[in-house]
């Protein structure tokens, strides 16, 4: 019996896929005062494998916190410092999937993302963009991942207070995770 998950994924193929980083992108998205910042890391690297059954694949993800941009240079200095990300101590944060589920149709990836040495379970929402060949007969898969975190369960504390209750920043982070692959090995 065909399962959802397997309905939702006509057409990939089982295998090894590696992020192509110059077709994906990893975003994020804060309060900032009275608007939201948006940024994205340029550096970051990953893989998918893709199991007969979709539902035991796994992913796992490295990004560059060095390479934060959010079209502000001062701004993304003080995100590469101690009162954000820390780099010189804790250059990279980390993804590894625990389990793939079907959630009211939803396919969710959930996993331990690791920022400045603290891991905690995040799940990510995840769309299924298609797969097929590009131009040069490279097997291809897309998939974007969103979630929202409390950047405070990672120990990324920094704020300013405002008049009343209000701060500068806000806690809760909205990420989305756009990701072309390239298949590098079937599974036999």
């Amino acid at each position: 019996m065909a399962t959802t998950a397997d309905t939702q994924l006509e057409g990939l193929t089982a295998g090894t896929w590696s992020i192509d980083a110059s077709h994906s992108e990893v975003g994020f998205t804060v309060r900032h005062l009275m608007s939201k910042v948006r940024g994205q890391f340029r550096e970051f690297e990953g893989e998918l494998v893709i199991a007969d059954d979709a539902l035991s694949s796994s992913v796992t993800a490295t990004i560059d916190l060095s390479s934060v941009d959010t079209r502000n240079d001062d701004r993304d200095i003080h995100l590469r410092s101690s009162d954000f990300f820390s780099v010189e101590s804790h250059p990279k944060m980390t993804f590894r999937s625990t389990s793939v589920r079907e959630e009211h149709g939803d396919l969710v990836a959930s996993g331990d993302l690791t920022i400045k040495d603290v891991t905690k379970p995040v799940d990510l929402k995840l769309e299924y963009l298609g797969a097929g060949s590009d131009p040069w007969g490279n097997s291809r898969v897309g998939f974007e991942g969103t979630t929202t975190i409390s950047r405070k369960h990672w120990g990324v504390n920094f704020n300013i207070p405002l008049e009343g209750d209000k701060m500068v920043i806000g806690d809760k982070v909205s990420i989305v995770i756009a990701i072309e692959a390239v298949l590098q090995a079937d599974v036999a």
